[in-house]
């Protein structure tokens, strides 16, 4: 029997989706999968994964490692290999599965492809990740927009940093989104920290 399937997708880059990835993981005893990495492949996201949850979860290995930091497209480009969206099949799994992204989800994962495109051929629900920054309510709401869009459903957002009612009100209301929770700035970043944020997530309602 396959367990449940949600996506963790961002409303840009480095908003915090692999710390939330751990967190979830950690809190849930969730497998973690990132189909394509593109850059830090001696310190990716999936072996950051398996440090900060300590080696306690099965991590799924990459459809697609690929070495530059840029969008998959342009790094399978530079790398002269051709993604193939086919082969980027979610692992079978009877444990509940968090799938990162890579990047927000209008990246390219080829010329004709974007990753909101895949997102939309699994329907899994996605839990969004917005980070509270100047600008953040605009690329939060047209992530949401651009996802209703596609009839792709949102389980809820979580909010990364500083907490700033104002904005996460406005966000909330306009979104019609759950609010999943908060992850405050943790430092250090390591095992014992990500345990600890993970016990305010041991209850949530996916």
């Amino acid at each position: 029997m396959s367990g449940k399937k949600f996506v963790i997708a961002g409303i840009g880059t480095d908003v915090g989706k692999t710390i939330a990835a751990a967190i979830l993981c950690e809190a849930l005893k969730a497998d973690y999968w990132k189909p394509v990495q593109a850059g830090k492949l001696f310190n990716k996201d999936s072996d950051i994964i398996s440090g900060l949850t300590e080696g306690k979860i099965k991590v799924h290995p990459e459809a697609y490692p690929m070495q530059f930091a840029m969008s998959p497209y342009a790094s399978a480009k530079r790398e002269g290999i051709e993604i193939d969206v086919n082969k980027i099949v979610p692992p079978v799994t009877a444990n509940t599965l968090f799938i990162e992204l890579a990047g927000g989800i209008m990246v390219p994962l080829t010329k004709d492809i974007m990753m909101i495109d895949l997102m939309a051929k699994w329907n899994y629900p996605v839990i969004l990740i917005s980070k509270n920054y100047v600008g953040n309510i605009n690329h939060t709401l047209l992530t949401c927009i651009a996802l209703k869009d596609r009839n792709i459903p949102v389980a809820g957002i979580i909010f990364n940093g500083d907490i700033n009612e104002d904005s996460e009100t406005i966000i909330i209301q306009h979104s019609g989104a759950k609010l999943l929770g908060h992850i405050a700035d943790m430092k250090p970043l390591d095992a014992a920290s990500i345990r600890k944020q993970a016990e305010s997530f041991k209850n949530i309602s996916l």
